[in-house]
């Protein structure tokens, strides 16, 4: 007997096979003979998938184990004892005492016709066919013994339909189409977008995409769902057309967003031909996007860094040396600078995109060798928020779910956040529970595209201004309190008493409630009450948030207020519910947990803890400083002021990425020495004295940390181009400093980090190896692992209520300024644009815009494509204008992707006053017809000539 009943052994199955239809989770087992082989299965289960554990192999076409069930190739034809005919098993479910055979010679033959009919349509072109050797077809011809084509080719067929090679990542052949509509599945099941569609009828039908258009003029977002799904060559990677099919393959995972996803880098030699995603990936599931899928190739492209590069000034070409010459010459600078100006004049900063291992030793390199806590991140500039607020009042810095949770979601809140844009396969996960009749509500000042969810019923949107986020989540929690929703139960065992009472005296109070806060929010009161009763009443009620939420000068006010929120309706501790921050770096979780932080060592542990701080000085062999350092801000104030004049950049582009552009300028100006890790010389690397060459992710070895608490492995796949990973560029560094590291690897620095960080002292790579992945806390008390956080207690003990006083952003509308200025990403560009700007994403944005109201636009004689200046209390910047309704009037928008744009020369030094996170969603802006660059776009494009010049220069020039 085969049991396979236990849904939680999924894990452990051949993540390499496809099993022809998705698992069953029923709790009910049944029981069946198949072709003489005793199984037991979940009750639920198709005789396709039942057969498929049994490594009984039936044939079939239309089936996949990604996509429901569609019996439409009949292929996959069974007998079943007791039965007339010949069912399809993928539309069959298993029966208690069922007796199947799937082969016989009745079968055989009516399997053969039906390949027969399938093949007398098809080009038989197999020795130049791109998928020959990978072709579902072709193996199911020969599986199911075709030996000959009785019709011609000579009748009407579709041999000489017309390629579509409109999108620059595949190729769409509809002559090799079979109409199996896994495509199309794929397109509406998987990714949500319903882009495909079948066109016609009968012999007539064939798949299109929109209105039969070109897949770049539809709706399609080139996830990729629709490529990996085709068992034919019909739709194929440009990259598998032009390189052939790939030998053999290594899992890793993506480093684009705080999604995480799971990836088969399917490589020839140590050459990259594509990357699959994994299906064994907890994150994804076997889903991608089109960054992730297609934009790849950034990590050979001519314009990586390849060699060590050093100058006295930045007005000086560079000259290339070997790593040890550039390590003693940072060295050297390094310790002059502290000799002259003091131990504190130095510090660095760690990367949100690079491993927990890396990040980690760079933190470690300025705590022991620097000999300060001058240490902050890009995290603190996004999430920092985030940390501070669920640490007050859940006690842990960290989302509390997996994103398969939200499948089991009743009502989702989505604040701040674009899902479908920043983090798109969890944004295709959270349409697939809207479609299954999940409530959505929305509170963005922008129509996000979440909201068009295709087959949903109707989602509430609320426009808030803004700058108000507090107020809004005040009022929801007012209309909850008074009108008796909270979850009294919840409360009562879980919560501080004290601190709820003093917390409920406060929200009571009518100032909060929605028509007291209307003129703030600009809100209809009733539909914030509708909002406020929906997610109450749900079973359960998920918050998920992003930047809009934290990216402002109360983000960790509302953080809080999230999480009180939250507590107040029970909607902790269990699955389908949380408090879910979406991460948007790969590794933002990561590089706060491995203690970028000035003020915290890894695990959140202060540094002003004598038994935490003697801890680590026994490991590191040094002592470390009891008081918090400099955070970023702080550090460019100082460089100005002439105290601060070292700084060490891995993987951050400041210069780009931080607001108040012309201040960061000035401040990386003043610095004696900045040394730069990059893998491009992107706009902070121009202001170099030092650039160390990194490497991508495809080019190492760690772990990233995603939104879920999820570690996953990074693993090589090619040799480092410059011949070092960034671990390995933080040991020389160290080294040449004074300050001895020793690693052979990074699953050595997991170790290290395991034995001082108390959420992973359970975490090694073996076990990530065993597991999958990992979600911390993983310790005695969850060895393998917590994928939902809070079930039972909080790391605090109870729950702590917070007051959240709403307080007026300064950053506010005038006559001279009478627009609010809100930033954001874009699905094909990632961050700052380094990576993607460099692939064939730039297809579909090329530039940034400046989205603008019509009746704006009007009132300023604003027309599609007008050059716009931006004028904000910091500076100016040009950009072309689009207008569009997607933003209320008096409310302008724009993404940050591209250099030259200068996004953020306009936004302020405003931040949150917990954190310094830097308001970027709210900048007071006028905007006006111009017919010229911005001086600050002028300068920055002399000043990137000069610098593209200095660093062609460098391979003719030695150090001096």
């Amino acid at each position: 007997m085969i049991n396979y009943f236990d849904p939680a052994q999924e894990h452990t199955f051949d993540h390499d096979k496809d099993y022809g239809t998705p698992a069953s989770l029923s709790t009910e087992s049944v029981s069946l003979n198949i072709d003489g082989v005793d199984i037991t299965v979940p009750a639920g289960t198709s005789v396709l998938r039942a057969a498929a554990l049994a490594d009984i192999n039936i044939p079939k076409l239309c089936a996949s184990d990604n996509l429901e069930a569609f019996g439409s190739c009949r292929l996959c034809a069974v007998q079943i004892e007791g039965r007339r005919g010949t069912p399809a098993s993928c539309t069959t479910p298993v029966e208690e005492g069922m007796q199947v055979t799937t082969q016989n010679a009745k079968l055989a033959k009516l399997r053969r016709n039906i390949m027969e009919l399938y093949i007398s349509d098809h080009p038989l072109d197999c020795l130049t066919c791109p998928a020959n050797g990978d072709c579902e077809l072709q193996d199911m011809a020969g599986a199911v013994g075709l030996r000959e084509v009785r019709y011609g080719f000579e009748g009407e067929n579709h041999l000489s339909a017309e390629k579509d090679s409109s999108n620059p990542y595949f190729t769409f052949d509809p002559s090799k189409c079979i109409v199996c509509s896994r495509c199309v599945r794929a397109c509406s099941e998987v990714q949500g977008t319903f882009a495909l569609t079948v066109d016609g009828r009968g012999f007539d039908s064939k798949i299109a995409a929109g209105s039969d258009q070109a897949f770049m003029d539809s709706d399609c977002v080139s996830c990729g769902a629709c490529v990996q799904a085709c068992p034919t060559a019909t739709l194929m990677e440009n990259s598998v057309i032009e390189q052939g099919q790939p030998d053999h393959s290594i899992v890793t995972t993506c480093a684009y967003c705080g999604v995480g996803c799971s990836f088969k880098a399917e490589m020839q030699g140590n050459q990259l031909v594509r990357m699959v995603p994994y299906k064994g990936g907890q994150a994804n599931q076997g889903h991608s996007c089109v960054k992730g899928r297609f934009a790849f190739g950034y990590a050979t492209h001519p314009d990586r860094l390849t060699k060590p590069m050093v100058r006295d000034s930045i007005d000086d070409p560079w000259h290339e040396v070997d790593w040890e010459e550039a390590f003693n010459f940072a060295a050297q600078k390094l310790k002059g600078i502290q000799a002259k100006y003091g131990r504190e004049s130095i510090g660095g900063i760690t990367s949100s995109r690079c491993t927990n291992e890396e990040t980690y030793l760079t933190q470690k390199l300025i705590r022991a060798g620097f000999g300060n806590n001058n240490t902050d991140t890009c995290a603190r500039v996004c999430h920092s928020p985030t940390g501070y607020g669920l640490k007050t009042t859940l006690g842990e810095s960290a989302g509390t779910q997996t994103f398969e949770s939200v499948l089991k979601s009743d009502t989702i809140i989505v604040i701040g956040a674009n899902p479908t844009d920043a983090h798109p396969v969890f944004g295709s996960l959270m349409r697939k529970r809207l479609r299954q009749g999940a409530k959505l509500i929305v509170a963005d000042p922008r129509q996000i595209d979440l909201l068009n969810t295709p087959h949903m019923d109707h989602a509430l949107h609320l426009p808030l201004k803004p700058g108000t986020n507090v107020a809004l989540i005040n009022a929801l929690a007012h209309v909850v309190i008074t009108e008796g929703l909270e979850d009294t139960d919840f409360i009562h065992n879980r919560c501080d008493e004290r601190a709820y009472q003093q917390w409920r005296e406060f929200i009571a109070d009518t100032r909060h409630a929605p028509e007291s806060t209307a003129e703030i929010t600009g809100l209809d009161p009733e539909q914030v009450r509708r909002a406020a009763r929906i997610y109450a009443n749900a079973s359960n009620g998920a918050i998920y948030y992003g930047l809009g939420v934290t990216e402002h000068s109360q983000g960790s006010t509302m953080v809080m207020g999230i999480a009180n929120l939250a507590m107040a309706t029970g909607n902790i501790g269990r699955e389908g519910v949380g408090v879910n921050p979406l991460r948007g770096q790969n590794n933002v979780q990561g590089s706060c947990d491995m203690g970028s932080f000035p003020h915290e060592l890894p695990g959140y542990q202060h540094v002003s803890d004598a038994k935490v701080r003697a801890r680590f000085e026994a490991v590191w062999q040094a002592p470390i400083d009891d008081e918090p350092g400099l955070r970023i801000p702080n550090m460019f104030d100082a460089a100005i002021a002439g105290s601060f004049k070292g700084l060490y950049v891995q993987g951050e582009d400041i210069a780009q990425s931080d607001p108040n552009t012309q201040h960061v300028e000035e401040a990386l100006r003043s610095l004696e020495c900045l040394i730069v890790q990059d893998i491009f010389l992107n706009e902070t690397a121009k202001f170099a004295h030092v650039l160390l060459p990194g490497s991508s992710f495809l080019e190492k070895n760690g772990t990233f940390t995603n939104a879920e608490r999820r570690i996953n492995r990074v693993r090589k796949v090619m040799a480092p181009i410059a011949g070092k990973e960034d671990w390995e560029v933080t040991v020389g560094l160290a080294n040449a400093l004074g300050y001895n590291m020793e690693y052979n690897h990074p699953s050595e620095i997991m170790d290290e980090i395991a034995q001082l960080t108390p959420t992973f002292t359970g975490v090694s790579y073996d076990k990530l190896e065993q597991l999958g992945s990992i979600q911390w806390p993983c310790n005695e008390q969850h060895p393998n692992g917590t994928p939902t956080m809070h079930e039972v207690d909080f790391p605090i003990g109870k729950g702590n209520f917070t007051i959240t006083e709403y307080v007026a952003t300064d950053e506010r509308t005038n006559r001279r300024f009478p627009l609010l200025l809100t930033t954001g990403r874009i699905l094909s560009q990632y961050n700052v644009g380094a990576q993607t700007r460099r692939t064939d994403n730039q297809h579909w944005h090329d530039e940034d815009v400046l989205e603008v109201h019509p009746s704006d636009a009007e009132l300023r004689g604003i027309h599609d494509n007008d050059w716009l200046g931006i004028s904000s209390r910091a500076g100016q910047t040009v950009l072309r204008a689009r207008i569009s309704e997607r933003m209320l009037p008096g409310v302008v928008y724009t993404t940050f992707h591209h250099p030259g744009s200068g996004a953020n020369v306009i936004t302020t030094d405003s931040s949150d006053w917990a954190t310094n996170c830097p308001e970027y969603k709210v900048t007071a802006v006028q905007v006006e017809k111009v017919s010229q660059p911005s001086e600050w776009q002028q300068s920055f494009k002399r000043f990137n000539e000069q610098q593209l010049k200095h660093k062609a220069s460098a391979a003719n020039s030695t150090v001096k």
